[in-house]
């Protein structure tokens, strides 16, 4: 626990990809660098499904997405990526889940219409976007119920979320890494849409469409 504390620790220190790059990359040889990043993420993948198995946080997120009658999904920069992950896998297995990409769905059309019954997942992972941070505390401030996804216990969405989903980011390179997250979201995916009414019928309508489109390539 020391000795992933220390870890933690130093990777918050190193704030930019720059500073990361100074500490990490340089003068290293590529064999030595890809097995610094292959055992960082090995390690961190087991700390982060212990932490899982150990925590409830997931399931609970999971229930309260379950439970609201819209659910919208908001990231910016690298956190988009993951938010159209997150509302992708959703959407097969519930009804209402709107990713807000800032084009087809604006922030400003979601704030300008919160209910009660409305849940918003926000990621919000350091370095922490301005404007992911401003629209989930607006929308909690309209009555909105707020999920985040995030990294650490001080961080912006952490003392607003109704329900925080801790995940470590540390890596051997010089950008966060996303190993953990991933996992996290696959959890939360499945957790979710297992307990969602009208999955199974939704996920076999899907196929049948699938089907009948020509969507994919079969062997």
């Amino acid at each position: 626990m020391a000795e992933i504390d220390d870890r933690r620790a130093e990777n918050r220190e190193l704030a930019s990809p720059h500073e990361r790059y100074d500490a990490r990359l340089q003068r290293r040889s590529s064999t030595l660098l890809q097995r610094r990043v292959v055992e960082q993420e090995r390690a961190s993948i087991t700390e982060a499904l212990d932490l899982i198995l150990a925590d409830d946080s997931i399931a609970q997120a999971a229930a309260r997405i379950v439970a609201a009658r819209r659910r919208f999904i908001v990231g910016s920069s690298k956190s988009f990526s993951y938010a159209s992950l997150l509302a992708f896998d959703l959407s097969a297995g519930l009804s209402q889940v709107t990713l807000i990409d800032g084009t087809v769905v604006r922030s400003v059309d979601v704030l300008s219409d919160v209910r009660s019954s409305d849940l918003m997942v926000a990621f919000s992972l350091r370095r922490y976007r301005r404007d992911t941070v401003e629209v989930a505390r607006r929308f909690v401030e309209a009555g909105g119920e707020l999920v985040a996804i995030t990294d650490y216990d001080d961080a912006p969405l952490a003392g607003i979320a109704n329900q925080c989903i801790y995940v470590a980011t540390g890596s051997a390179s010089y950008v966060d890494s996303p190993t953990v997250v991933a996992s996290v979201l696959h959890v939360l995916a499945t957790l979710t849409t297992a307990s969602a009414k009208g999955a199974r019928r939704r996920l076999g309508e899907r196929d049948r469409l699938n089907t009948e489109l020509g969507l994919y390539v079969h062997d």
